[in-house]
């Protein structure tokens, strides 16, 4: 008896591969398909009888959207009319379909004519559309969920792909048919003044996420929401080093929740780089576990304010861009996040879906989804990027430029800001452009900026600890330059900012309230 039902569920499940998607969830769940037969013939009827309402629906629709083959095509005809700024009626349609090779099978001339005759007028055509879109989307959820069900049920299948699989087939429908409608002037004006009301009362000149670098926040005033930040360098300039410290100063300082993904170094890495920036102990000793007794109490101490912090670390290696959607959206739901930093954007792979593209294409598509996370989840999305070996080919002071970004020009277009690590002393240049001693010192070169202006800010680079810091008066550089008027923290900190050699900028005083850092 058990070999006997044994057979007949081995058989069962063969039975089953053999049927389609559409098939197999029907013949589960004996139900028919989701489906609006009736709102698909009105739909496309009126768009033969008014022009004004194929471009209601058109953006809205697609072929697969429609449950009925017939309807399928017809919709494609017409959308080949649109896209040839040709009229669609009846007779475009029907020599469109004629063209195609298509007209018989869909039931010819008379069954194109017949929708017309079962829609009255155009006026709810867009409704008719939601819901004609609404039904695909149900389709398409039961036939993933019937794959679903069926892979759990197989002893070979490995669980974590088939949960990676779910959530990306489900994110690509979301991606795909659910987007944000357009909004009036009116409201749009409305939420302008609202947030314009609460940037007037604000206790902060920053708007955005601070990176705790008091001069580069007074030009950036802060990662602004759904900003795509890049910040590059070349191999070697502290760009790990450099968004750890941001990511402490947010994350500790500022009490904002932090999202960085490691796809160089692993998690317990980064931790101990960021307790040697906290404690100020060095990562040498901190490898090696040579603390003295006083070393181990501040070790302790030190670590309890950030081990409080809201700083999320994920080191999954070679995330591809749906991983890291699909993460970005489960911590955005679940912890809030105020911002994402990748590091870095080059080990991201692309889409996972076996097709064969150039890397510059996988890396034009990253590049172009990170912003795309940034618009939807509304808050800053910072990734690190490389940057060619024409810098170091380059005579001269070696400082890089736009043209140097690595692998895709795409990086640079969708970017609202293009940021550069540059630090002289590290290829052996003693002084910056205006004779000031480069030892420990470090530029930040602005280099795009869409909504401010393009400088560079000067800070202090600490190796040993792996952190950047602003300057502070014992600097040479702030030797004999005007005091600013405001105190902080009961002392006069002076700051300047250097305009970048691309401006053709000399040196001018930046000043106002803040803390500084660390």
């Amino acid at each position: 008896m058990p070999d006997s039902a044994s057979g007949v569920t081995q058989s069962y499940r063969n039975k089953n591969r053999k049927k389609s998607d559409a098939e197999l969830s029907n013949y589960l769940f004996g139900k028919i398909p989701p489906q609006a037969r009736d709102l698909e013939d009105a739909v496309l009827g009126a768009m033969m009888l008014q022009k004004a309402a194929v471009s209601e629906v058109i953006d809205i629709l697609k072929p697969d959207h429609f449950y009925h083959e017939g309807n399928k095509k017809i919709f494609a005809a017409i959308i080949g009319l649109f896209d040839k700024s040709e009229p669609i009626d009846i007779l475009t349609v029907t020599q469109e379909l004629r063209k195609m090779g298509v007209l018989d099978e869909i039931g010819g001339a008379y069954y194109v004519s017949e929708l017309t005759n079962r829609v009255a007028s155009a006026a709810n055509i867009e409704y008719h559309a939601r819901i004609v879109a609404q039904k695909y989307v149900q389709r398409e959820l039961i036939n993933i969920s019937t794959n679903i069900i069926n892979e759990a049920y197989e002893d070979t299948t490995d669980v974590f792909e088939l949960l990676q699989k779910a959530e990306q087939e489900i994110f690509t429908i979301t991606d795909q048919n659910l987007r944000r409608g357009y909004e009036g002037a009116d409201k749009l004006i409305m939420k302008a003044i609202d947030e314009i009301e609460q940037l007037k009362n604000r206790e902060s000149d920053l708007t955005g996420v601070p990176s705790g670098l008091y001069d580069l926040d007074q030009q950036t005033a802060g990662w602004q929401k759904s900003d795509l930040v890049i910040i590059a360098a070349r191999p070697g300039m502290g760009k790990t080093s450099f968004v750890l410290s941001m990511a402490r100063n947010a994350a500790v300082q500022f009490k904002r929740k932090v999202a960085l993904f490691s796809l160089e170094m692993s998690a317990v890495q980064l931790t101990k780089r960021l307790i040697s920036s906290e404690t100020e102990i060095s990562l040498n000793k901190l490898r090696n576990g040579n603390l003295e007794e006083h070393e181990w109490v501040k070790l302790v101490e030190k670590t309890k304010e950030l081990g409080d912090a809201e700083l999320i670390i994920d080191d999954t290696p070679a995330i591809n861009i749906f991983e890291l959607r699909a993460k970005c959206r489960r911590l955005k739901q679940q912890h809030d996040i105020n911002m994402v930093i990748i590091d870095y954007l080059q080990l991201m792979s692309g889409m996972g879906d076996g097709r064969s593209f150039s890397r510059e294409q996988e890396i034009s598509n990253i590049s172009r989804s990170l912003k795309t996370i940034a618009k939807e989840l509304d808050i800053p999305v910072i990734a690190l990027s490389q940057l060619s070996r024409a810098v170091e080919t380059r005579g001269g002071n070696k400082r890089p430029m736009l043209s140097d970004l690595r692998e895709s020009g795409a990086i640079e277009q969708d970017a609202d800001l293009v940021l550069f690590l540059y630090r002289p002393e590290y290829y052996g240049m003693d002084e910056l452009d205006d004779g000031t001693p480069s030892k420990g010192l470090a530029e930040v070169i602005i280099a795009k900026h869409r909504n401010g202006p393009t400088c560079s800010v000067i800070t202090r680079f600490i190796g040993q600890y792996a952190k950047f810091v602003d300057l502070q008066e014992s600097d040479p550089l702030f030797e004999g330059l005007t005091p600013m008027s405001q105190a902080i923290n009961e002392g006069e900190v002076k700051t300047i900012t250097r305009k970048s050699s691309m401006n053709n900028g000399g040196e001018t005083e930046s000043s106002g309230d803040g803390d500084v850092p660390f």
